[in-house]
């Protein structure tokens, strides 16, 4: 499955994965996914094989991504998920391979999103940069 310009693909089959208007980013998970947890701007949701199909927004947080052979984490700093039956489709504006990221690079991604706070114009970009820390510190950056 080639993805599309944008965003990274889960599908329940394959992993792959391209950062928003960035790069192409090693696929994190390449192996078939039995089922992948997304931080949706409403909650944790679990997609498996056969979900109805949702469009929903993301927060800052971990997909958990679980495979045959184990699991694998990747962070997303945000974003949009679109869920068909067979396939999750991640829009990301950033993501960090967490098994697979050099030292370093939640480290990184902290002082980012601290500039993001300083930089931040409105209370929807202080609450998602907020976020984007807290979610980042439980990780151990």
């Amino acid at each position: 499955m080639t993805p599309a310009a944008f965003g990274a693909f889960v599908p329940v089959s394959t992993v792959q994965a391209r950062a928003s208007f960035g790069p192409t980013v090693k696929a994190p998970v390449p192996a078939e996914a039995t089922q992948v947890v997304i931080p949706g701007s409403e909650g944790q949701m679990t997609v498996l094989a056969g979900h109805a199909p949702v469009l929903t927004t993301l927060r800052p947080g971990v997909l958990d991504i679980s495979l045959s052979s184990g699991k694998r984490r990747v962070f997303v700093r945000g974003g949009f998920a679109e869920i068909e039956p067979d396939r999750l489709t991640i829009l990301a504006q950033h993501l960090v391979d967490l098994d697979a990221s050099e030292a370093g690079a939640l480290s990184a991604e902290l002082k980012a999103q601290e500039g993001m706070l300083e930089a931040a114009k409105t209370d929807d970009e202080r609450a998602m940069a907020r976020d984007a820390i807290d979610q980042l510190k439980a990780l151990g950056a």
